[in-house]
């Protein structure tokens, strides 16, 4: 039996013992999430997180899927009462508008203050997401300098802290925050593939294997986007009839002397860089 994808590191059950105490003096929820999978980065208790705070939903990494996934997300995300924010983090993309919907939530917050006889103050918001879905670098964006280590892997953020944005805006930065258990192993493979997880919950030869049957299964269902053509073009070698195994051993064969784990490593790679192309691997049902 193929172990299950788990990944659950000392510092983010600290980190999460020490957020949900943090909650507590926080007025906004700035939730980050991956674009190429915007359903498999939604936390399970991110509604008991926001409670009745105001929730702003941001969808980072949006160079990384086609416009037409981007036009379907937020068709679907705005049927189910959310509004998203599609970002582009790293380059700066959509940041001012995070900004501007923090600072509204605030002045709300504290228009109630105030009609409770209390003096206003700076609105204090939190950035929750897995790990490695861009939250460092929405906070440096938003600060307009590097205050936050960022880096495109797991686990770079390891405590919480408070960051001011401006005069009228407190940020808590926080570790990406995992569940304990993933339940759902077809989200924890799509986490694995994009990197959102840490290197140790996964075998990359299995997880190479399983991306090139995703592919099949999407290739299958959007005609729109060529997925499977983006693997014939980048290693001149069709999947055809293959399995993922079998396409991983040839890919090895051709490539790399038959060395399967340094294919799986570059297959995985060349996905998570763009090399593929703008491939999301959720679509809405």
């Amino acid at each position: 039996m193929t172990p299950a994808i788990q990944w659950y590191p000392g510092h983010i059950a600290k980190a999460e013992k020490a957020l949900i105490e943090q909650l507590k003096r926080v007025d906004v929820v700035l939730e980050v999430r991956d674009a190429r999978i915007p359903l498999a980065t939604r936390h399970p208790r991110i509604d008991h997180w926001v409670g009745s705070k105001e929730h702003i939903l941001v969808i980072n990494r949006v160079d990384m899927i086609p416009s037409a996934a981007r036009t379907a997300w937020e068709t679907w995300l705005r049927a189910q009462g959310e509004t998203p924010y599609f970002t582009d983090a790293q380059q700066g993309k959509g940041v001012a508008g995070i900004a501007k919907a923090a600072q509204t939530a605030g002045t709300s917050m504290n228009q109630r203050r105030r009609d409770r006889g209390m003096r206003p103050r700076a609105v204090r918001a939190v950035v929750i997401g897995f790990p490695n879905v861009g939250k460092s670098a929405l906070i440096n964006r938003l600060l307009k300098k590097k205050v936050v280590e960022s880096a495109r892997k797991p686990g770079v953020t390891r405590q919480l802290r408070w960051i001011r944005i401006a005069d009228d805006l407190e940020l808590l930065d926080a570790p990406g925050i995992l569940p304990a258990q993933l339940k759902d192993q077809k989200a924890a493979l799509r986490l694995a593939i994009c990197d959102d997880i840490g290197q140790a919950a996964y075998d990359n030869q299995r997880i190479a294997a399983d991306f090139v049957e995703l592919f099949k299964a999407l290739d299958s269902r959007s005609q729109a986007v060529p997925y499977l053509a983006a693997l014939s073009d980048r290693y001149s070698l069709p999947v055809a009839q293959l399995t993922g195994e079998s396409y991983l051993q040839q890919m090895a064969a051709v490539r790399y002397q038959g060395d399967r784990e340094r294919a799986a490593r570059s297959l995985l790679r060349d996905y998570r860089v763009g090399h593929l192309g703008h491939l999301p691997l959720e679509w809405p049902a």
